[in-house]
């Protein structure tokens, strides 16, 4: 195997060459819906990494250059505001996309964990990374989901972006066109059924839930 490149929760990314990465789920499982999802995405203008393979467990992919937008945000060249905004508009963009099967006209795809970590800033622009959680829904769970995996963040002690997160949330939701106060509640059992999610995490759920509500009913 070539060189680890980062470990996430569930998956592994590994250098293949200059221009492609293995990612490779831990756990198995079969990337096919989440590699259609983002063929999909992708060919309606939506930037996320090309596809060259997908098989099982395995997505060979394009190979990003940038940081991420959390590093950006943590080391202070990118501003808080302006991460706040280029959020807000990948999350609009992504809801301007029909969805692929159902034939409700508000029914949207849903990235379902579209977060600092899993935008990368390369020379072309934001790239949105990790589509394993994506789904078919309302526009206003995904914002919801957004918007209570920072707040985890900002009511974390423990976390490195804890100071930056609340002021973060605050511009996300002040930027972003759907109300996730109608869908804040669903998020919150999602999240709190994710197995991956720490004790402490699931600790602060409540308190992440108080503090969405909070900017949420000041902006919306």
């Amino acid at each position: 195997m070539t060189a680890l490149l980062a470990s996430g929760r569930d998956a592994d990314v590994y250098a293949l060459d200059e221009r492609r990465v293995l990612r490779r789920y831990r756990k198995g499982g079969d990337v096919a819906a989440e590699a259609a999802v983002m063929r999909y995405v992708a060919d309606h203008g939506f930037p996320v990494p090309r596809i060259y393979e997908a098989s099982g467990a395995d997505l060979v992919l394009e190979r990003l250059d940038g940081p991420t937008m959390l590093e950006a945000l943590a080391d202070g060249t990118m501003h808080l505001r302006d991460g706040g905004v280029v959020l807000a508009d990948l999350l609009d963009r992504l809801h301007k996309i029909r969805a692929r099967t159902a034939t409700d006209p508000g029914t949207r795809i849903l990235h379902l964990d579209l977060h600092p970590e899993n935008v990368v800033l390369t020379e072309g622009g934001p790239v949105v990374i990790d589509w394993r959680n994506t789904t078919e829904g309302p526009p206003e769970l995904d914002v919801a989901m957004t918007a209570l995996i920072v707040a985890q963040v900002a009511v974390d002690p423990g976390h490195p972006f804890t100071g930056q997160a609340e002021a973060f949330l605050d511009v996300l939701l002040g930027c972003t066109r759907d109300n996730p106060l109608s869908q804040l509640e669903a998020a919150v059992r999602r999240r709190a059924a994710d197995p991956s999610l720490t004790g402490d995490e699931q600790a602060h759920l409540h308190e992440a839930k108080l503090l969405v509500t909070t900017f949420a009913r000041a902006h919306h």
